[in-house]
């Protein structure tokens, strides 16, 4: 039975991450519906779901490409209407993308496919391949390491709370019992920098779609900036819960696409007029400044002695032979406590564990 509930707790929370409203109130549902039929039959679970999980129309759509997802890819039975439909994955398939075929339809991706999507370059997939890693990207509940907060809450252990000990003796007219307390605690705060210079196009998308997941996971304790030629928070486009919304929201106030990068006058920028103290700084990109790396090494200084840790995620950091030679890595490097690559999936799913426990 708790294989059961985790199953379908954790299709719930892949679902809430495609956009669609399923809560805890009606996973409950599910669960309950699974009591009465057939776990094995793919075909009632299908249902047992798509009834109880799906508040709008619009939901079914979404639910469909989950559930094959989720479920292996496999067809879902349609057992108890006069209609067939057929879920697949969108993702084209090799043979498919090497003689240029697009006929509208896709095959199933196994489990060996998407685990070689995983780790391959984003800026060498299909538009196909692409898609896919965007949707496990939309799929990525990242958790995020917590830190000890000024508030307080009650605990059987740890620090005299006097107050309460005082009102309970005034209230009682003795002391019957010691109160104590101890600090609560909070997701630490991450900001981000996503590079979406000339340079860094072929990844900047994607980048900005893990941007979505992180502000979808944590959305009090993530602050997401653009950099090129000028620093863009763009933290409130990537609340919206669909990605293709945010990213459109997003291209509508990214005024530098494609441009150059002056990451050293941006960070001067951002630490005027903000704060990164206590929190993970994640810097997403690949080290071509254009301005003076000279002025960048300053601001990685001031900005490490800032926060609790600065990750540089670098796209050639996850080719064995690459080496930090442009003059924005040399500059950046004596300030960094991670240099990770962010070229796949596989890193942004290394990165985001990162951030789980720095």
């Amino acid at each position: 039975m708790s294989e059961l509930v985790a199953t379908v707790t954790g299709f719930a929370r892949t679902l809430r991450a495609a956009g669609v409203g399923a809560d805890h109130d009606r996973t409950q549902n599910m669960l309950r519906a699974l009591d009465h039929l057939d776990v094995t039959d793919q075909g009632e679970v299908y249902w047992a779901g798509r009834l109880t999980l799906c508040a709008t129309p619009d939901d079914v759509p979404r639910y469909d490409r989950c559930f094959a997802a989720y479920f292996g890819g496999h067809r879902a039975a349609m057992a108890r209407t006069s209609t067939t439909t057929t879920v697949t994955r969108h993702l084209a398939t090799r043979e498919d993308a090497e003689e240029g075929q697009d006929d509208g339809t896709a095959a199933p991706a196994t489990a060996s496919r998407a685990e070689i999507l995983r780790h391959r370059d984003v800026a060498r997939l299909t538009e196909a391949e692409r898609a896919e890693v965007h949707r496990m990207l939309a799929m990525l509940r990242s958790g995020r390491a917590r830190r000890r907060s000024r508030r307080f809450e009650s605990a059987h252990r740890g620090r005299l709370d006097q107050r309460r000990t005082i009102r309970d003796a005034l209230r009682k007219g003795e002391v019957a019992r010691l109160r104590h307390k101890r600090h609560t605690t909070r997701p630490r705060t991450v900001v981000l920098f996503v590079d979406v210079s000339g340079s860094m196009a072929p990844y900047a998308e994607t980048l900005l779609r893990f941007a979505h997941a992180l502000v979808r996971s944590e959305p009090r304790a993530t602050r997401v900036y653009s950099v090129g030629t000028r620093l863009t928070p763009i933290t409130a486009e990537l609340r919206h819960r669909d990605p293709g919304t945010a990213l459109n929201e997003v291209s509508k106030v990214i005024p530098d696409w494609s441009g150059g990068t002056r990451l050293g006058e941006e960070l001067k920028e951002y630490l005027a007029r903000f704060s990164a103290r206590g929190a993970i700084a994640v810097i997403a990109s690949d080290g071509w400044e254009r301005g003076d790396p000279e002025l960048l090494g300053t601001q990685m200084a001031r900005l490490a002695r800032q926060a609790y840790r600065v990750i540089w995620a670098n796209p050639h950091k996850g080719y064995e032979d690459y080496q930090p030679l442009t003059g924005g890595m040399r500059a950046a490097l004596p300030y960094l406590d991670d240099l990770v690559a962010g070229h796949s999936l596989a890193a942004y799913e290394e990165l985001s564990e990162r951030l789980a426990h720095a």
